[in-house]
């Protein structure tokens, strides 16, 4: 058993205690209610012994207030110890750091460990521990890197030497919140839920955009690509027409390569502009490339393999194949159409240019750009392609 510790001069052990009249005696001070027992063995490492230093004075009352802070990202080079202040303890091992010091009614303790810390302030006031504190983590992480606007991007395609070939490149991808305002109202909630999808929410394999040219299909597909990058690799198709008539080019994009794929990561395949292979006639000239997609999305050939089939189309919804668009084929089925003529008054800030029924993205730039909206224009680059 410790040995007990000496009672303070002119107190008695019952101090605190009910007395023999059955009142209670609450010394003035508090420590004195809870006494600092330390004890130390070898499994205590130095850090410990800064840390009791640091609670005995705030226990004892010497510094009866407290601040603290956490910090995730702490600049390089810093070590948060206020300027003028003098260090009294340094403990570092392995995994941690701890400083201890102190200033004029003031001592800190900084316990480090990788890019974070925590800061504590004790004082003689509440003010002075706030103002230390302040004076020590204000302006001392690191702001986080902003999110890259680029996405890698897999591009498949057949090679006259190398046959099935997959290439891989960054591409500028608009963050959604900016691209949202480039869509009718229907579409924009629609995407909403689209852009928030996560691995778990997969249910049908096929994502279908059909609509008329110049709608941004192309630039919402870009940006769903960033907004599914951390569980999705997304890979673009240059030649789809082959794909599905080329069953060794189907089986090596099925079975698709390690990059990037590791680990449960799902695929998505971009197939852009396909009218005749999922429109309504595409059974009888198509031969066995639609049965193959179908069976790709949700037949024996998608068994065991992570993959998304995204398909644009300028068909209307009512010529496409009634196999493709069935209930629980497509995992969203999306109609991107033209801005109202009032969303695309707000879009270009006029009214001049635009029409009855409205505008098109593409129309739309062209009439930013003083063009005729018949001609064709170059897609910007800070927005992506958007025909």
């Amino acid at each position: 058993m410790p040995p007990v510790p000496p009672t303070p001069a002119g107190r008695s052990r019952s101090a605190g205690r009910p007395g023999a009249a059955g009142k209670s005696a609450v010394p003035a001070d508090p420590s004195l209610a809870l006494p600092v027992h330390l004890r130390l063995d070898d499994s205590d490492s130095p850090s410990d012994v800064v840390d009791a230093l640091f609670l005995g004075r705030f226990t004892s009352g010497e510094h009866p207030f407290a601040r603290g802070a956490s910090l995730e990202n702490v600049k390089a080079g810093l070590t948060l110890v206020p300027a003028g202040a003098d260090v009294l303890r340094q403990a570092k091992d392995k995994d941690r750091s701890a400083i201890l010091a102190e200033g004029e009614g003031w001592t800190i303790l900084v316990s480090r460990w990788n890019q974070g810390a925590d800061v504590t302030v004790i004082a003689v006031s509440d003010e002075l521990a706030e103002q230390v504190l302040k004076s020590s983590v204000d302006d001392a992480e690191d702001k986080p890197e902003p999110e890259s606007d680029s996405v890698s991007m897999g591009f498949w395609y057949v090679s006259p030497r190398r046959g099935a070939h997959r290439t891989t490149r960054k591409i500028s991808a608009t963050p959604w919140e900016e691209l949202r305002g480039n869509y009718s109202a229907p579409v924009a909630d629609a995407m909403d839920s689209l852009m928030k999808l996560t691995a778990d929410d997969v249910t049908g394999r096929l994502l279908l955009l059909h609509g008329p040219p110049g709608t941004g299909k192309t630039s919402a597909l870009r940006t769903l690509a960033r907004s599914w990058r951390d569980w999705c690799q997304v890979d673009c198709v240059l030649d789809p027409e082959r794909l599905f008539n080329d069953v060794g080019y189907l089986m090596d994009i099925a079975i698709g390569e390690d990059d990037g794929t590791e680990g449960g990561r799902w695929r998505l395949l971009l197939l852009e502009d396909c009218d005749e292979l999922i429109r309504g006639q595409a059974k009888h000239e198509s031969g066995q490339a639609l049965s193959r997609l179908l069976n790709l999305t949700d037949g024996l050939l998608g068994q065991g393999r992570n993959v998304l089939v995204g398909i644009t189309t300028n068909e209307d919804l009512e010529r496409l194949h009634p196999a493709v668009v069935r209930p629980g084929r497509c995992l969203a089925r999306i109609e991107v159409g033209r801005l109202t003529h009032k969303e695309a008054v707000q879009w270009l800030g006029t009214s001049e240019g635009i029409g009855r029924d409205g505008a098109t993205l593409a129309e739309l730039y062209a009439l930013r750009r003083g063009a005729s909206p018949a001609l064709p224009v170059p897609p910007q680059t800070s927005n992506g392609l958007y025909l």
